[in-house]
């Protein structure tokens, strides 16, 4: 990463995440239940439309009830999935999501206590609906930001700019103050890039499961050149800074490198 990127790090005051797929471990790793689009018995492909494009009302916290979100999610795929069915994926779902905010990678955790060190304040922005956070207080990620702004709790969803707006608002910062760190999903960077921060993409889990989207989402960084070339097989992308996720790398990217956290 470019002496620009740390030089930027050691002057922020507040670094803002995204949570999945940013903070938490591979999918891969989430333990070994099913996937839920496995065990609705449907295709990868039409779940995650119903996840990513056609489902801001879970999102927004219009639907609270986490039965009724995933069937209405399952029904609109096939109004012919049985009530049982549909429980046994709430139950799978629930249990991934349980697993991934309680394994969190130590890594992860470290590089978190190591910007607090720096009196850097922390903040999380996440997109997630009401079933995927309901463990969120036992995860080791909640008592390490000063500030979370989950959209089903505030109504508003990444990229709409307000969610940002409001988690600035509540810790007194501007947007030029801060980097955002995230894997670019939902149009995260581009958003918060037009608002002011400064943009860091992590690709390691996005490497596992869309490594189609990457040249995609690298159009919304901060800085010009490439970093981890390997992780999109060499050629490079410009107008991105670009922080490959495996251990240490995190750290070192952001210019942490020697700072010890109190993770253990």
């Amino acid at each position: 990463m470019t002496s620009d990127l740390n030089a930027r790090v050691a002057t922020a005051r507040g670094v803002v995440f995204d949570l999945f797929h940013t903070l938490t471990a591979r999918e891969s790793e989430w333990g070994p239940a099913a996937w839920t689009h496995e065990a609705l018995n449907v295709s990868r492909e039409a779940w995650e439309e119903q996840l990513f494009a056609s489902s801001r009302f879970r999102l927004a916290g219009k639907e609270r009830d986490h039965r009724t979100v995933i069937a209405r999610m399952a029904r609109a795929i096939d109004p012919a999935i049985s009530d049982a069915t549909i429980s046994r994926a709430i139950g799978i779902r629930q249990l991934r999501f349980a697993d991934a905010l309680r394994n969190i990678p130590v890594e992860n955790l470290r590089v978190l206590e190591a910007l607090r060190c720096r009196s850097i304040r922390l903040g999380l922005v996440s997109n997630a609906d009401c079933g995927e956070i309901a463990t969120w207080s036992q995860s080791p990620l909640a008592a390490l930001f000063d500030g979370t702004v989950f959209s089903c709790e505030v109504g508003h969803v990444k990229p709409e700019p307000e969610i940002f707006v409001r988690f600035l608002a509540d810790l007194g910062l501007r947007a030029d103050e801060c980097l955002y760190v995230g894997d670019g999903g939902s149009q995260e960077l581009q958003a918060a890039r037009a608002l002011g921060f400064t943009t860091v993409m992590v690709a390691g889990v996005i490497r596992e499961l869309w490594p189609e989207k990457i040249q995609e989402r690298t159009k919304a960084f901060s800085f010009e050149g490439v970093v981890a070339d390997e992780v999109v097989g060499g050629g490079g992308f410009q107008g991105a800074e670009f922080v490959d996720q495996r251990p240490g790398s995190l750290r070192g990217e952001l210019g942490l490198e020697g700072d010890d956290g109190a993770t253990q």
